[in-house]
């Protein structure tokens, strides 16, 4: 019933700082003018699966996340109303936010409330056939690629009501200090059958609320709701949190909704350790966040930038913006840097015709040619950045900035392939994936094999934000061949502990698990300026946890994304991959690319003999949140300090942070109003460090 293309998941055949705020600026310009781009289509309606009929009106869309410290929760309630004098069957489309666990349905039908449980996917589908063909209210929840959630609903009772409920669980990471939260409500208009095909009803008759807390061991100093502030409520409470309440009334769901939190500056880098275990009989599963507090200096010899270009028909409605967004980027280096501009559709050509010192003439003339750029054709992904990869210089510092949907459908197509490419190159990959629907899997294979990293963009986000916490990434050297490593107790089932290349103000989180409690070690080691840097520590895992259950789904999906990865790039078996993603999402109740969730009465699943896996998991995890309310509640602090390496630092310097750039309100007015003024004007604004460690109690309880 899933939408049908050539491709599937990744398109197989089976992702000084602020040295010179005007380079910011010509990059926020940038980033802002793809911001700007189509008309947004709506993606959280219910629609009609049968022709002709009436569009399903959506009544109210209600939205409760709660941030707690390293990952986050969503909870979704949308009530629907059926104008029509029959019964339908409806599927309810949700963009797929990257790295999210779908852990609960529940569908609410007059007096009939049916819950969901995951299932292998031919499984799933049987069963929901066969409960519609009897009449009976069924789900059926799916994974369409890296697109969508789909929801098929049947049936949505005529002239009445029906509520659908999801919740889902996606770890978060701080960058910079600066922690942000996407929920994806904008269609990415990549899948052009899907927007011919089906009839949409994005308007809410009554309100759209959304109620977020975010819960943090850490000081906040700032929170930002771009584009939501008119009807954004922000407070502080007594124990810590930030509460923040957005209604609307009438409104339409084709809007993002994004949120910035900032940490206090001068927080110690650090480790954070969130365990699990409930028993001495079973393994615990943890997450690890590890904010690393280096001696990371600015690049000020010159550097090399290739600009690596989407014209592809996909960006039809965005290249002109594009085209204006690169314009400014260019203007702003600097002399002693070189440039070179790649474009691709179905083939890839470089405009600039090799390297160009960043002189005015060779500006002005890489800004004619990017204006007159038209958009066409196919994508040929593989060949933009195998064309930017020529002539790469190894004695200077090399970015390419790379902007794009990722849908890629002309050359090389085969993951392998990319990855085979980019490990022949020490480059620093910084990706723009433009929409909700871009290709963030094979962009995480690219990033994977490079070492790079990426962002993906809403047309809501703080874009002055994101790029002033990628730039001074981008500004700063970084450490190489970076490895972390756990001795003293026993752990497996890691993933991502070779990071390659650690970043100025990245933040790592990785999942694994250990088999009973114990005192651990734990290094990271890397190269930097050729010499090798050694960080380590050493702290207790406990024997007996039960405070985050939800660990476990996390460390799951981690390892499906780390299992579909390798198989994408040759690195194991399609089968082996497939076989494995189905036992964790049904062990764990997952929807994956191998399982789905069938929503069902109660007695439809006891007549079934279905066994209430995830019913059982449910419940652990509500009792869990409502016991870590109650310790809120006596404590008198909404999180507690997860900091494992308090009494033997990891870091002797604190965590760098971006000196009031994303989530500083009046920084980001200022800037936007110099902006206006001319970014050609803007010099000089240094972000805040400091090389002394904080060792404040203030910051360790």
């Amino acid at each position: 019933m899933a939408r049908t293309h050539e491709l599937s998941r990744i398109e197989r055949p089976r992702t000084p700082a602020a040295q010179a705020l005007g380079w910011f600026a010509a990059l926020a310009i940038f980033t802002l003018a793809l911001a700007g781009i189509t008309p947004a289509r709506g993606a959280g309606t219910l629609t009609p699966v049968q022709a002709g009929e009436r569009p399903i009106q959506i009544l109210d869309h209600q939205v409760h996340v709660t941030i707690n410290n390293g990952f986050a929760m969503t909870e979704v309630i949308q009530t629907f109303f059926n104008p029509n004098d029959r019964d339908l069957e409806a599927l309810y489309s949700f963009p797929l936010p990257r790295s999210a666990s779908l852990s609960e349905v529940t569908i609410v039908s007059g007096e009939t409330e049916i819950h969901g449980e995951v299932l292998p996917n031919e499984q799933a589908q049987q069963v929901y056939e066969e409960e519609k063909s009897r009449g009976n209210d069924a789900g059926l929840a799916q994974k369409d690629e890296f697109y969508t959630f789909d929801f098929w609903v049947n049936p949505v009772r005529a002239q009445a009501e029906t509520r659908l409920r999801f919740l889902y669980y996606q770890p978060l990471e701080i960058e910079l200090g600066v922690g942000r939260y996407l929920y994806p409500l904008e269609e990415g208009g990549t899948d052009e059958e899907a927007q011919s095909f089906w009839t949409r009803n994005d308007r809410v008759e009554g309100s759209i609320s959304i109620d977020v807390e975010v819960m943090s061991a850490w000081p906040i100093t700032g929170v930002r709701t771009p584009g939501f502030e008119s009807c954004s409520v922000v407070e502080q409470k007594d124990d810590g949190r930030h509460v923040i309440h957005i209604e609307k009334t009438g409104a339409t769901l084709n809007r993002d909704f994004v949120l910035y939190y900032r940490l206090e500056e001068n927080l110690p880098g650090r480790v954070e350790l969130i365990p699990y275990r409930p028993d001495e009989n079973r393994p615990g599963t943890f997450m690890m966040v590890v904010t690393p507090g280096m001696d990371l200096k600015p690049l000020d010899n010159g550097a090399d930038y290739v600009f690596v270009l989407d014209c592809s028909g996909s960006m039809k409605a965005k290249i002109h913006t594009l085209a204006e967004g690169v314009s400014q980027v260019l203007g702003e280096l600097k002399p002693h840097d070189r440039l070179r501009v790649v474009t691709f559709r179905d083939t890839a050509e470089d405009i600039s015709l090799g390297w160009l010192p960043a002189t005015r003439e060779n500006v002005l003339g890489a800004v004619r040619a990017v204006k007159s750029l038209q958009a066409g054709g196919s994508t040929n992904l593989y060949d933009g950045i195998n064309l930017a990869l020529r002539s790469i210089d190894d004695d200077r510092a090399t970015s390419i900035v790379l902007v794009t949907d990722g849908v890629t459908n002309t050359g090389l197509i085969d993951p392998a392939a990319f990855n085979d490419l980019m490990e022949q190159y020490d480059v620093r990959v910084f990706g723009f994936l433009m929409g909700n629907s871009a290709n963030w899997p094979l962009m995480r294979a690219i990033c994977e094999a490079s070492g790079g990293f990426y962002q993906s963009v809403s047309n809501s986000d703080d874009i002055i934000g994101q790029i002033l916490l990628a730039k001074e990434k981008v500004a700063f050297e970084c450490l190489h061949a970076a490895e972390l490593k756990i001795a003293g107790v026993e752990v497996f089932d890691m993933t991502n502990t070779h990071f390659g290349k650690i970043y100025r103000g990245q933040q790592l989180v990785f999942f694994g698990r250990y088999q009973k409690g114990g005192e651990a070690r734990i290094t990271l080691k890397g190269r930097l300026t050729g010499q090798d840097r050694v960080y380590t520590t050493g702290f207790d895992f406990p024997d007996i946890d039960e405070s985050y259950p939800e660990i476990e789904r996390l460390w799951a999906l981690d390892q499906i994304e780390h299992l579909e990865t390798q198989a994408d790039i040759g690195a194991m078996e399609i089968h082996e991959s497939e076989d494995a993603v189905r036992d964790l999402g049904v062990h764990y109740q997952l929807v994956t690319d191998e399982t789905s969730m069938v929503v069902l009465a109660d007695e439809a699943f006891a007549e079934r003999g279905i066994e209430r896996k995830n019913k059982q998991r449910v419940a652990a995890e509500e009792q869990a949140r409502s016991a870590r309310r109650q310790h809120a509640g006596t404590s008198g602090r909404a999180a507690p300090n997860q900091r494992a390496d308090r009494s033997d630092p990891m870091f002797d310097r604190p965590a760098p942070s971006s000196g009031g750039g994303a989530c500083d309100p009046l920084s980001i007015g200022m800037a936007l109003g110099l902006i206006a003024l001319g970014a050609g004007s803007l010099r000089g604004r240094r972000s805040k460090r400091t090389d002394q460690h904080d060792n404040s109690e203030d910051h360790d309880e």
